[in-house]
Protein backbone atom coordinates (compact mmCIF):
# COMPACT_ATOMS: atom_id res chain seq x y z
CA UNK A 1 0.00 0.00 0.00
CA UNK A 2 1.79 3.81 -0.87
CA UNK A 3 2.02 5.95 1.88
CA UNK A 4 -0.22 8.93 1.29
CA UNK A 5 1.53 12.54 1.76
CA UNK A 6 -0.02 15.46 1.38
CA UNK A 7 2.69 18.39 -0.13
CA UNK A 8 2.45 22.16 0.06
CA UNK A 9 1.55 23.09 -3.62
CA UNK A 10 4.99 25.35 -4.39
CA UNK A 11 7.29 22.07 -3.20
CA UNK A 12 7.42 20.83 -6.73
CA UNK A 13 10.12 19.45 -6.51
CA UNK A 14 9.52 17.87 -3.57
CA UNK A 15 6.40 16.70 -4.87
CA UNK A 16 7.98 15.11 -8.13
CA UNK A 17 10.57 13.23 -5.96
CA UNK A 18 8.12 11.87 -3.72
CA UNK A 19 6.03 10.19 -6.73
CA UNK A 20 9.37 8.92 -8.37
CA UNK A 21 9.79 6.98 -4.85
CA UNK A 22 6.31 5.51 -5.04
CA UNK A 23 4.40 7.69 -2.61
CA UNK A 24 0.80 8.66 -3.33
CA UNK A 25 0.99 12.66 -3.14
CA UNK A 26 -1.10 14.92 -2.61
CA UNK A 27 -1.76 19.00 -2.96
CA UNK A 28 -2.05 20.44 0.48
CA UNK A 29 -4.54 23.69 -0.51
CA UNK A 30 -6.74 23.51 2.67
CA UNK A 31 -6.91 22.08 6.31
CA UNK A 32 -9.66 19.23 5.58
CA UNK A 33 -8.64 16.05 7.34
CA UNK A 34 -5.11 15.76 7.87
CA UNK A 35 -5.73 12.92 9.74
CA UNK A 36 -5.82 10.85 6.35
CA UNK A 37 -2.09 11.24 5.19
CA UNK A 38 1.17 9.63 6.34
CA UNK A 39 2.79 12.55 6.62
CA UNK A 40 2.63 16.71 5.71
CA UNK A 41 4.94 18.37 4.42
CA UNK A 42 4.96 22.07 4.21
CA UNK A 43 7.29 25.02 3.33
CA UNK A 44 8.05 26.37 7.13
CA UNK A 45 8.66 29.40 5.65
CA UNK A 46 6.12 31.14 8.41
CA UNK A 47 5.47 29.64 11.43
CA UNK A 48 2.06 29.54 10.65
CA UNK A 49 1.99 27.47 7.34
CA UNK A 50 -1.51 27.21 5.87
CA UNK A 51 -2.78 27.41 9.56
CA UNK A 52 -1.60 24.16 10.13
CA UNK A 53 0.33 25.23 13.61
CA UNK A 54 -3.15 25.67 15.11
CA UNK A 55 -4.35 22.28 13.41
CA UNK A 56 -4.64 18.81 15.61
CA UNK A 57 -3.82 16.58 13.90
CA UNK A 58 -1.62 12.64 14.80
CA UNK A 59 0.17 13.05 11.22
CA UNK A 60 3.53 14.03 11.27
CA UNK A 61 4.44 17.60 9.99
CA UNK A 62 7.63 18.02 7.94
CA UNK A 63 8.91 21.17 7.44
CA UNK A 64 10.54 21.75 4.27
CA UNK A 65 12.89 24.61 4.60
CA UNK A 66 16.43 24.07 3.90
CA UNK A 67 15.94 20.54 2.96
CA UNK A 68 16.19 19.09 -0.18
CA UNK A 69 13.90 16.65 -1.58
CA UNK A 70 16.09 13.92 -0.79
CA UNK A 71 16.42 15.09 2.75
CA UNK A 72 12.48 15.10 3.20
CA UNK A 73 11.66 11.64 1.96
CA UNK A 74 14.18 10.41 3.95
CA UNK A 75 12.51 12.33 7.07
CA UNK A 76 9.65 10.47 6.23
CA UNK A 77 11.19 6.85 5.77
CA UNK A 78 13.14 7.54 8.84
CA UNK A 79 9.63 7.91 10.55
CA UNK A 80 7.86 4.21 9.81
CA UNK A 81 11.42 2.38 9.89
Amino acid sequence: MKRKIAVEHSLTDVRNYLVKKGFEVESLDNRGNLDGFDAIVVTGQDSNTLGIEDTKTKTPIIKARGLSAEEVYDQIENRYS
